[in-house]
């Protein structure tokens, strides 16, 4: 049974969204099921299904899922990989074409334009989330009519800018915030990246932000689609053990655009080749069948377990809903207000 919010954050966000906490559910390719949007979404937070590569099938059956385990869509929205859009968009197109009462609240698009889909999002009623990691793309975003950015640091998980063109999401964040105040009030800030406990949400929204994106803490979680033997080495390893750079996407045979790479726990197969690139690329195949005979035997010491610098952070495997409210708790209790709610905007 899902814990009752016994606190309440209000932001422009919650308030945009109908939340009761400033929090979504990153859109994580593969590990945010259906099970780990609803079980945001009757936390209170906004759940986003991971989309990702635009596998049809697989969004059907986890937007569906979310949608009927939250009992409503509006809390439960969809996020896709928009470069891979680009090649191929069906999946876009039916959550698009849902009657209105069952299209998502929100869809995010990461890692690319996203302006040639725009006017079909407006067009559906759907608000757009844009993802960024650099300021440089913050214009084309509002150019695009996103009614939410998210500023996506260098420390998250996954997929995000490599080391020569990432942000930090300290830095980052305020000066996103800045530069909207000057161009575009009205269009809401997200934190991403590194966002993984009350601490970190607290100092997100007093950075500027109207809320945070939350990846790498709700990967770890028990609705997660995750392995749990990811998870289980990710509880035992700190911040110190994670790497940023393409040699999972190589083994992986992920084709994805320059300046984008992946972080994940910097496990000995990856080790092997950080320093190696380019003879990675010129000859994959016999540590390709490393890798595959390790996601076989769930061995993650050849596996990838997808992570980010929050890893330091993770210490238990809850469901998202203990998560989110331990989160929100500890959030407006270094607020300063305990009795229960806190208006970042005033009243």
């Amino acid at each position: 049974m899902d814990p009752v919010p016994m606190t309440q954050i209000n932001t422009r966000f919650t308030r945009h969204f109908g939340l009761s906490t400033p929090v979504a559910l990153a859109p994580m390719a593969l590990a945010s099921g259906g099970a780990l949007a609803a079980a945001c979404a009757r936390a209170g937070a906004l759940g986003l299904v991971g989309g990702g590569y635009g596998d049809v099938a697989w969004t059907q059956r986890e937007y569906k899922a979310a949608c009927q385990s939250a009992l409503t869509t509006d809390r439960i929205g969809c996020g896709f990989i928009t470069w891979k859009m680009d090649e191929d968009a069906r999946a876009l197109d039916w959550v698009l074409g849902l009657p209105s009462d069952q299209r998502p609240k929100a869809l995010m698009l990461s890692f690319g334009d996203p302006r040639p889909y725009a006017r079909r999002i407006a067009d559906a009623g759907v608000a757009l989330i844009c993802q960024i990691q650099r300021l440089e793309q913050a214009a084309a975003a509002i150019e695009a009519g996103a009614s939410v950015l998210v500023a996506q640091g260098a420390e998250a998980g996954g997929h995000g800018m490599n080391a020569l063109n990432g942000r930090s999401t300290l830095t980052f964040v305020p000066e996103l915030a800045d530069w909207l105040a000057d161009h575009a009030p009205e269009t809401l800030l997200l934190a991403a990246g590194g966002i993984a406990d009350g601490r970190t949400l607290a100092a997100a929204l007093m950075l500027g932000a109207d809320g945070v994106l939350v990846g790498t803490r709700l990967w770890a979680s028990q609705e997660s689609l995750a392995p749990v033997g990811a998870q289980d080495l990710a509880m035992t390893t700190d911040g110190d053990g994670t790497a940023r750079s393409p040699v999972f996407d190589i083994l992986r045979r992920k084709h994805w655009p320059a300046p984008y790479d992946f972080r994940a726990l910097r496990n000995p197969l990856h080790r092997t080749w950080e320093d190696r690139i380019d003879a990675l690329r010129a000859d994959p195949e016999a540590a390709r069948a490393d890798y595959d005979e390790g996601v076989r035997q769930g061995d993650f010491t050849r596996a990838h377990a997808t992570a980010g610098e929050a890893v330091g952070l993770i210490h238990d495997r809850p469901s998202a809903g203990v998560l989110i409210a331990r989160m929100t708790q500890e959030a407006v209790a270094l607020l300063g207000n305990a009795h229960g709610t806190f208006g970042l905007d005033g009243p």
